[in-house]
């Protein structure tokens, strides 16, 4: 487990215990996505976060979320205001809608199968699965994590994953002090 203090803007990956975690890692490896990780959140400060549920997208402790298993901390060279509005985001998303559909929909992407009612679906964003929430707050927030021509909210646990994995940390005190000084 990845132990690190995580800022404001910064997401978490995990895994889902019991049958939902296992379908969730099934469907990510039928479309070639299989990673350690199911999971994804926001952490927004004083230590909670926001993540997307069945039940919509709620604001929970950090102690009462699924451990982490990696943290997106230094991986990304983010200002204070940019870490501000990601979180901002991330809050103001609470309440929105889970879909299911949208796992059929990444599926989809991966297949290069995009009717066009499916592109609109996803791209309405007033339904998120965890991933999509963690790109849709970056996005709004100015931040795009992904350069590589995907539609916003074609993102699954595993992509984020990847990213991290791709994303070597940078010196964020080297980066304050630029910013400052």
């Amino acid at each position: 487990m990845a132990v690190t203090t995580p800022r404001p803007g910064d997401f978490a990956l995990t895994k889902i215990r019991g049958i939902t975690g296992k379908a969730i890692a099934a469907g990510q490896a039928l479309v070639g996505d299989a990673s350690p990780v199911q999971h994804a959140m926001v952490y927004v400060g004083d230590g909670e976060i926001v993540q997307a549920m069945p039940g919509g997208a709620e604001l929970i402790r950090l102690e009462d979320a699924s451990p982490v298993v990696q943290w997106s901390t230094g991986h990304f060279d983010l200002t204070r205001e940019q870490r501000a509005r990601i979180a901002a985001n991330a809050i103001w998303l609470v309440g929105t809608p889970y879909s299911y559909l949208d796992y059929i929909s990444i599926a989809l992407a991966h297949y290069r199968v995009r009717p066009v009612w499916v592109r609109e679906y996803i791209a309405d964003s007033g339904h998120l699965i965890c991933s999509q929430l963690v790109d849709e707050a970056y996005l709004r927030a100015g931040v795009h994590l992904f350069d590589d021509g995907r539609l916003p909210g074609d993102v699954t646990p595993g992509d984020l994953w990847k990213l991290l994995k791709a994303t070597p940390k940078v010196d964020e005190r080297a980066a304050e002090v630029s910013l400052h000084g």
